[in-house]
């Protein structure tokens, strides 16, 4: 990938986005859709992007003719719809510009799936299914985003509430602890009230949950099993790592945030790369608030966990991160390490500043949370991150509900 998932948490907190956040609290009641951007921002956002558009793509000639015609549809319609050709840019340049994600060096590779007409929860499920198919392709990872309704002028499109496709619930053990992972854990409960019967297994995959409107219950929908492909962990010398049962699935598609392209704002526009490992090994599963599978590692491992001074935590980190990227090679996963990836970033920073684009990075975010040091994009200093830059996909508490 790599989408990182925005976060309000600290970074030590994923598509993309870390997938990490701390334990939820109980689920927030519905809340009422955000008003649209008034008509003058949207007019700037059009304009700027259609100017943007025809400035980047050779070969589209003067822009005028679209301002017009955009112009018009908005004191027409009140908003405007984007052609397929423009909605397709937008989408890449909103990767392109996400200050936190450090695989941007593929942003032009991103399928586009533009299902703009499609606005049920039903119809909207059964492509989230299918982005999932296409996006796994036996293993070999395919960056895509499928692009749902946006909102119009009094008319709010459906949210996704799910962070993303694919994410496991976690359950309370009446003990203190968790059965699963925390960070599912307020989903899964909302679930289970609307009638969803889970499983008290570790890796019980959430259903897909599809609002329609801000004031009506979601629906829910279980995952098929094709959709969903999952890495079983395994550690290339130590054989007890298989008895752990860990496991960690595919495709990592952020589905909670909102895509604005020229002020048009699609609130259900789910989108994947692939992982880095230390996104699996380094956050979801050693994370204390998280699957929190340090202590257990070590123990394995016969590790003095008695003083900090044996460094116990990096070295069972550096292990449960070795089998994770042992495991998805072994699998035929696509899976990046932090090195290569580091280099790789660096690489989109040259290329990009030929062609005279800044790229905002937030330092915090780019380091990878295993040997940041020993890697290239510690180094360095980035351009600052500019929270007014468009295309850009939005934490949906600054888009819409």
């Amino acid at each position: 990938m790599i989408f990182r998932r925005l976060s309000t948490t600290r970074r030590p907190a994923a598509a993309c986005p870390y997938a990490h956040q701390h334990v939820p609290q109980a689920p927030a009641a519905p809340v009422p859709a955000a008003p649209p951007p008034p008509v003058d921002a949207l007019v700037g956002g059009a304009v700027a992007f259609v100017r943007q558009f025809h400035r980047e793509q050779p070969g589209t000639g003067d822009p005028a003719p679209r301002v017009r015609q955009v112009l018009a549809e908005i004191e027409r319609t009140g908003s405007y719809r984007h052609t397929a050709e423009e909605l397709a840019f937008g989408a890449r340049v909103a990767w392109r510009n996400a200050a936190r994600c450090i695989g941007r060096l593929y942003w032009r590779s991103l399928v586009v799936r533009d299902l703009r007409h499609v606005d049920t929860p039903d119809a909207m499920a059964e492509e989230c299914f299918e982005h999932l198919r296409t996006a796994t392709n036996g293993g070999r990872i395919r960056p895509v985003i499928s692009v749902f309704a946006p909102d119009r002028p009094g008319r709010p499109a459906p949210r996704i509430l799910n962070q993303q496709l694919v994410r496991y619930a976690g359950h309370p053990d009446g003990a203190g602890g968790w059965t699963g992972d925390p960070a599912g854990a307020a989903l899964a409960g909302r679930a289970r009230d609307l009638g969803w019967k889970c499983g008290e297994d570790r890796f019980d995959v959430l259903p897909l949950m599809i609002r329609q409107r801000p004031d009506e219950e979601p629906r829910w929908y279980e995952l098929p099993d094709d959709a969903v492909l999952e890495v079983p962990l395994r550690h290339p010398e130590h054989a007890w790592f298989a008895g752990l049962g860990l496991r960690w699935y595919a495709v990592p598609a952020i589905s909670d945030m909102t895509l604005e392209i020229g002020g048009v704002r699609y609130p259900a526009a789910p989108f994947n790369g692939w992982y880095m490992g230390t996104e699996i090994g380094a956050r979801n599963l050693a994370d204390a608030d998280r699957y929190d599978m340090l202590g257990e590692v070590a123990r394995r491992l016969g590790l003095d966990t008695g003083s900090e001074r044996t460094l116990w935590r990096d070295r069972a980190l550096v292990e449960l991160n070795v089998a994770v990227l042992h495991s998805y090679e072994r699998a035929g996963v696509t899976m990046a390490d932090h090195h290569t990836e580091s280099a790789r970033f660096l690489a989109h920073v040259a290329r990009e500043q030929r062609h005279g684009r800044p790229v905002p990075a937030d330092w915090s975010w780019i380091v990878p949370p295993v040997s940041g040091g020993l890697t290239p994009v510690y180094h360095r200093y980035y351009d600052p991150v500019d929270p007014d830059l468009r295309p850009a996909f939005l934490a949906r508490d600054e888009g819409a509900p």
